[in-house]
């Protein structure tokens, strides 16, 4: 997290930056969309390759702020720094400020100092009727929320991991026919798994895939599409959200074809730089 000290300059207003997050083809808040375009989309952005930093802060007036910057390395040297618990000023140059929306997409549990409490700023006629930015609700379910779910169990692989039975998983992978109860989740999943298997051959939108660090050799993998979202480690089980089965968490057994699965998948994964 920054120091509440830290500011940049947004069209000529002290931000008091709170936080920063990556927006990039590897690595972005899943909140906003299943891939990296829509994503971008999500807040009026091109999905330009480098991509870009999302810079979290107040105003002088305590308005939420979202500044937009082009200097993808400055804002991941940033959050790696704040990750080790040191200190870092994260102030990029104006020239480096693309765009600054109203509101987080994000939900950030810490305020500046000194200034009003957290608040969406006064409607502007420069932003062109877009609302302010807001983390989604978390009393209902939807496709925001089944990310986020996968987000946490990728996150707390090893607690989720400890609560599954080897031998009530919902299915053992791909290989099996489809039940004929079409709103079955044993259906559902081996739908998804299709799906997943689908983009070996045909590659799906930037950032579908993404294939990031692991204890020992494995790699965690994180695969989304319409309606769904698989977490896995490419040396044990997957887990499957869908937005038809709100805050169920299916677990995939490895079986015959889930490990070529998975190691298709992280070949043809977008991976941190």
């Amino acid at each position: 997290m920054a120091g509440t000290d830290d500011s940049v300059d947004a069209e000529d207003d002290a931000l008091y930056v709170l936080t920063a997050v990556l927006l990039t083809p590897a690595k972005f808040p899943s909140v906003l969309g299943d891939d990296y375009p829509e994503a971008c989309a999500a807040l009026g952005l091109a999905p330009l390759g480098a991509g870009y930093g999302l810079v979290l802060g107040q105003d002088g007036e305590g308005a939420r702020w979202t500044v937009v910057v082009d200097d993808v390395s400055l804002v991941a040297v940033a959050i790696a720094s704040w990750d080790c618990g040191m200190e870092y000023d994260l102030s990029p140059d104006e020239r480096a400020v693309v765009t600054a929306l109203p509101g987080w997409p994000l939900a950030v549990a810490v305020a500046a100092p000194g200034v009003p409490a957290p608040h969406d700023p006064e409607p502007d006629t420069d932003s062109a009727g877009r609302p302010p930015l807001a983390p989604p609700e978390s009393d209902t379910w939807g496709p925001a929320q089944r990310r986020l779910g996968a987000d946490e169990i990728a996150l707390q692989w090893a607690d989720w991991r400890a609560q599954v039975d080897d031998s009530e998983f919902v299915t053992d992978g791909p290989v099996a026919e489809p039940s004929a109860d079409p709103e079955s989740p044993l259906t559902s999943v081996r739908r998804v798994l299709a799906e997943a298997r689908s983009y070996v051959d045909t590659p799906p939108p930037l950032g579908r895939v993404r294939s990031s660090f692991a204890s020992g050799d494995a790699r965690t993998l994180r695969a989304d599409g319409p309606g769904w979202s698989m977490v896995a480690r490419t040396d044990d089980i997957a887990f499957v959200l869908l937005d038809e089965e709100p805050g169920e968490v299916l677990p995939v057994g490895r079986g015959p074809e889930l490990p070529a699965l998975l190691e298709a998948l992280d070949k043809m994964a977008v991976r941190p730089s």
